[in-house]
């Protein structure tokens, strides 16, 4: 694409250069990434300034630098390069709208829909593919575990890429035959404008707990920044929200689209009723509209019933089938790490992506539904680094309370002292039912060998991650990995 014409459909302050010149053949924010034919896209992050790598890519021969501060450098080092400045109100914001440009706004050429909240976008992204698959339509995902083009899995870092990756991803759903996709949408990507011009068909509200407050401060920031999803979906669009959270009418008040709720208020558009579950899954009926479905899925937990109902009910308000979206909903596949039941002879390891005060409770309080206080129940957790310090001793609590024994351990220590951390952790904690073993696997191991032959164990805090981060330096390290090899070492 010429440059030239992708300025004539963005919004800029300043081009100095010639653009009828300069031919585009990517868009990176990434100074290593760039090459000849890119734009490079000047970010100022909470680490790192893009400015200050303007002269690198300059020499790497990009095609234009966006840029935010025109002062970064001289201009005599465009007019040296021949590269196109380009100077815009806010890089990142620019980003989302070239990216949008550049890649043939791909999110009008399918259906898009974005799923928010603190807890169960992962698992609720999950059914809702499974569910349009069950009626006949490939289709993509972007969240956390990975990315999917149809069945093809992309690796993944962010919960929400890059508003450059997002549409390239877009695009080559497209260009492999994908009618739909679904998007975990974080709070970080709608307040950093990540997910900016888009074309949302349809979005889900999961629920609103507090997180994240190292990066918001006040969780009247982290709503906000959730909110800006369903304000910007159309009158033709789908709005699914949890009736049951306090936030979920407040939420989707100001959304043009049409709004559904559900929960187990007979209020609802779509109510949940006789839930049940146990260590093999989940069961509940879902009324809607006069019309009673009964579903059933192997994930367990009532957490579970709503996530999948809010897939059920999107499904539905889009034209598909019940019956279809209820196949689709009990053939899901368990997804990686969330609430995960690993079992060997008698003993269940559940390994479960909780890591916020409210996510660990649901969590332990699942635990205990299942098994009350017939077998003991046993929980391995710490918390991340460099996040969020206020969750740490409420964790604590919850875990020590709720638990028979707890092994406090670490999580991603990131660049803050582990023990520190659990420290903080350990300020919550009124009870004397507690071990504290700083080294991840050895804790785990120890759950396994020192609890009951018919114990219950939460390992709680990553998940699906397979790494652990120490220092700055990812390392190896899956949860299901060392819970599988002890287990099985156990039962010899």
């Amino acid at each position: 694409m010429k440059l030239s014409k992708l300025l004539n459909s963005v919004k800029v302050i300043q081009v100095i250069g010639n653009p009828e010149q300069k031919e585009v053949s990517g868009i990176t924010i990434d100074s290593r990434n760039a090459s000849a034919g890119s734009i490079f896209f000047a970010i100022k992050g909470e680490k790192l300034d893009g400015h200050n790598f303007i002269s690198e890519v300059l020499n790497r021969g990009v095609s234009a630098v966006v840029m935010q501060n025109p002062k970064a450098v001289p201009d005599q080092l465009f007019a040296h390069s021949g590269a196109v400045k380009i100077v815009v109100e806010e890089s990142r914001k620019s980003l989302a709208e070239f990216s949008n440009v550049f890649y043939g706004e791909p999110s009008k050429k399918l259906k898009l829909y974005g799923i928010t909240g603190t807890k169960g976008k992962t698992t609720t992204a999950f059914y809702v593919k499974n569910v349009f698959q069950q009626a006949g339509y490939k289709t993509g995902l972007l969240g956390t575990i990975a990315n999917y083009i149809g069945e093809k899995e992309v690796k993944t870092m962010l919960t929400t890429p890059q508003s450059n990756e997002i549409n390239s991803l877009l695009a080559q759903m497209i260009s492999d035959g994908c009618t739909h996709c679904v998007m975990e949408v974080s709070s970080h990507a709608l307040d950093l404008h990540r997910v900016d011009y888009l074309n949302f068909a349809g979005a889900i509200f999961t629920n609103i707990t507090s997180d994240h407050m190292d990066y918001h401060k006040t969780f009247d920031h982290y709503f906000a920044s959730k909110k800006i999803l369903f304000d910007n979906i159309g009158s033709n669009g789908k709005v699914i929200f949890n009736a049951e959270d306090k936030s979920g009418e407040k939420i989707v008040r100001d959304s043009a689209g049409r709004k559904y709720s559900y929960g187990t208020s007979d209020k609802t558009d779509y109510t949940i009723t006789n839930l049940k579950f146990d260590l093999d899954g989940t069961n509940f009926d879902l009324t809607h509209s006069g019309h009673e479905f009964h579903l059933s899925t192997t994930l367990v937990g009532h957490f579970n019933a709503f996530n999948a109902a809010s897939a059920f009910a999107l499904a539905v308000a889009e034209g598909v089938d019940a019956e279809t979206a209820a196949e689709g909903i009990k053939n899901t596949p368990q997804v990686p790490g969330r609430f995960e039941i690993i079992p060997v002879k008698n003993k269940r390891v559940i390994v479960d992506y909780s890591h916020t005060s409210d996510s660990l409770k649901q969590a332990l309080l699942a635990v205990r539904h299942i098994v009350g206080n017939e077998r003991p129940v046993y929980t391995v957790f710490g918390c991340g680094g460099d996040r969020d310090r206020t969750k740490r001793p409420v964790m604590g609590d919850i875990a020590a309370s709720m638990s028979d024994r707890v092994y406090i351990t670490s999580d991603n220590p990131r660049t803050e002292d582990p023990f520190f951390i659990i420290d903080e952790i350990l300020k919550g904690i009124k009870t004397n039912n507690y071990r504290v073993i700083e080294n991840r696997e050895d804790a785990i191991r120890a759950a396994i060998f020192e609890s009951e032959d018919d114990a219950v164990i939460l390992v709680a805090g990553k998940g699906h991650e397979n790494y652990q981060e120490i220092n700055g330096v990812r390392k190896h390290f899956s949860d299901k990995e060392i819970s599988e090899k002890y287990l099985i070492e156990w039962a010899k």
